[in-house]
């Protein structure tokens, strides 16, 4: 059974009303600042990531293995040495590469396995695409509103949009292995802001992490924050609700 979730009539209720508290103050939005993995684009769990690895060295990749790899790397990732390589690990790909290996290591993978697990995250089939994207994109700039993609990322995304053609939807790409700077520092909202030429109020930060995405209302930016979803589609109807635009007619 095929399960899709998009807002529920709740939740739209909660955000029409307050696309017209927006409104009643005079308040039009010119921007939107999307965050990446996990918004737009699924991210794998962490099984599929570890299987994967394991297929392409042509290794056993059954559920125990794979299991007992996954935990193995979890435990990693709670070291304290690990938490902290990570806490800036995107603001340059070195210290990214240098972050993951760590944590590879610590986890007791050897190098041709650490490779390929880190060497996926470059393949577009790890990021698939949620599929109320495009139109959602679209719509935006036909109405005139800026779009920056606001990532913590250790490679460059416009490939990426390219390939799936929308690339041309995107205003302005803001990545904190270029910028040197990483959610939840304010900075990166800033700088994102800036690239659109919008002010704080007049932008709309759509994200899925509190921790990192929610440090956007730092600088002044209404923050949507979408739950977790494991759906085709990610809600993203949401946005337009909150901006007043009603749903695209169907046919």
């Amino acid at each position: 059974m095929e399960y899709t979730r998009d807002v529920s009539l709740r939740d739209r209720a909660s955000l029409t009303a307050l696309s017209k508290e927006r409104q009643n103050v005079g308040v039009k939005t010119r921007g939107v600042l999307f965050d990446w993995r996990g918004t737009l684009v699924g991210d794998p769990d962490d099984g599929w990531w570890v299987r994967s690895a394991l297929e392409c060295l042509e290794r056993s990749a059954g559920d125990a293995e794979v299991d007992q790899i996954v935990d193995r790397l979890r435990i990693a990732g709670e070291l304290p040495s690990v938490v902290v390589a990570r806490q800036t690990a995107d603001c340059s790909a070195e210290q990214h590469h240098a972050a993951t290996m760590l944590q590879f290591a610590e986890a007791g993978l050897d190098d041709a396995l650490a490779r390929a697990l880190y060497q996926l995250d470059f393949e577009p089939v790890a990021h698939p695409l949620y599929e109320d994207v495009p139109e959602t994109l679209q719509r935006l700039k036909a109405l005139g509103v800026a779009v920056a993609i606001v990532s913590d990322i250790h490679f460059d995304l416009r490939p990426e949009f390219a390939l799936l053609g929308l690339e041309s939807l995107i205003d302005s790409f803001v990545l904190s292995f270029e910028r040197g700077v990483q959610k939840p520092d304010p900075r990166i909202f800033e700088i994102a802001l800036d690239s659109l030429g919008v002010e704080p109020r007049e932008a709309l930060m759509v994200g899925d992490r509190p921790a990192r995405d929610g440090a956007a209302v730092l600088v002044g930016i209404p923050t949507l924050l979408l739950p977790i979803e494991h759906g085709p589609r990610r809600g993203l109807s949401g946005v337009l609700a909150l901006m007043g635009i009603p749903p695209a007619s169907p046919g």
